[in-house]
């Protein structure tokens, strides 16, 4: 998935740990976080929406393992978590519609599965032992 933030404006990627402006955060993706989600009491969270957002945009945009996200967002776990119920309830694939559709954004996406990608030797795994037969 690619999404061109600096084509609008609206940061620049260069700036290395958030890749959008919190003016822009609280004015378009905070209003469909707010409309999607309730509010179930308890405690408050750990991170706010707008830390959650900036981390997950840079996993996905690096691709590295969520347990080696940069400390400046907060513990990788509870960002894993908030990307993976987001995920699964629609909410994040919800926001990028709606950027697209409000011309916010432009986004190109590209699914690849294990199909297309040639692995590596070393990716493959030990062999494995053959056992003696019993005869």
């Amino acid at each position: 998935m690619v999404i061109d933030w600096a084509k609008r404006n609206l940061a620049k990627m260069t700036d290395r740990f958030y890749p959008i402006k919190e003016e822009f955060f609280n004015l378009h993706i905070l209003p469909i976080i707010m409309r999607h989600t309730t509010v179930s009491g308890g405690r408050p969270p750990k991170i706010s929406h707008y830390t959650c957002f900036c981390a997950m945009l840079k996993m996905l945009s690096i691709s590295i393992p969520w347990r080696d996200c940069p400390k400046e967002y907060g513990p990788w776990h509870t960002i894993y978590t908030r990307f993976k119920r987001w995920s699964e309830n629609g909410l994040l694939w919800n926001i990028f519609f709606e950027l697209k559709q409000g011309k916010h954004i432009e986004m190109d996406i590209v699914f690849m599965d294990s199909t297309t990608i040639k692995v590596q030797r070393h990716g493959l795994g030990a062999r494995k032992k053959k056992r003696p037969s019993k005869h």
